[in-house]
């Protein structure tokens, strides 16, 4: 009896051993989702409030309005710190007409979304508000920024995970991109 009972406390060791040892030798992301060439969730998310800034605030928005093109799903929140470090490059990529963002305000106070916004600018094609946090949850989202490419089928194609620097956008975003948009038959295409 005794043999058994160090027996059975050697063996679990040995497995999570073996378990460690075999994740060294494959690492992988763990941000990456498992969401990824899934459809997106199903979702509709009303328009963020008005805050004390008076600005325009486009609509809410829902998983059909991703469909037809290749779009950015972008978390954000007014609480955000990183959300900071990655704003003036949606900036940019806004006005530049580079693609669609469609903003998914995360667990913000009424109004502060649209304050921040006022604040710091607009770059959403449209805007959810995920004040309870369920539609991030449904996408997976660990933290905010996470920004995801969607395809014209409204398929999640890939997952950023924290703020887009301009290397990120041109060696991960732009490549998956550029390959999403060469997928999309001709007759399907709108504001892409």
């Amino acid at each position: 009896m005794g043999k058994l009972l160090f027996a059975i406390p050697l063996t679990i060791l040995l497995l999570l051993g073996a378990i460690f040892m075999t994740s060294l030798r494959h690492p992988s992301d763990p941000f990456q989702s498992v969401l990824i060439d899934k459809p997106a969730p199903d979702f509709t998310l009303p328009a963020i409030k008005s805050g004390q800034n008076t600005i325009t605030l486009p609509e809410g928005f829902s998983r059909q309005d991703l469909i037809g093109k290749v779009s950015l799903v972008n978390v954000f929140a007014s609480w955000c710190i990183s959300c900071r470090v990655e704003h003036p490059l949606l900036m940019s990529l806004s006005q530049a007409d580079e693609i669609p963002i469609m903003g998914l305000n995360w667990k913000d106070e009424p109004g502060d979304g649209a304050n921040w916004l006022a604040r710091f600018g607009n770059p959403y094609t449209l805007i959810g508000d995920d004040q309870k946090g369920r539609t991030a949850i449904d996408f997976g989202v660990t933290g905010a920024p996470e920004t995801f490419i969607i395809d014209h089928t409204g398929h999640i194609r890939h997952k950023h995970a924290g703020p887009i620097t301009a290397d990120d956008w041109n060696t991960k975003f732009l490549p998956v991109i550029e390959e999403l948009r060469s997928q999309i038959p001709a007759q399907s295409i709108r504001n892409n």
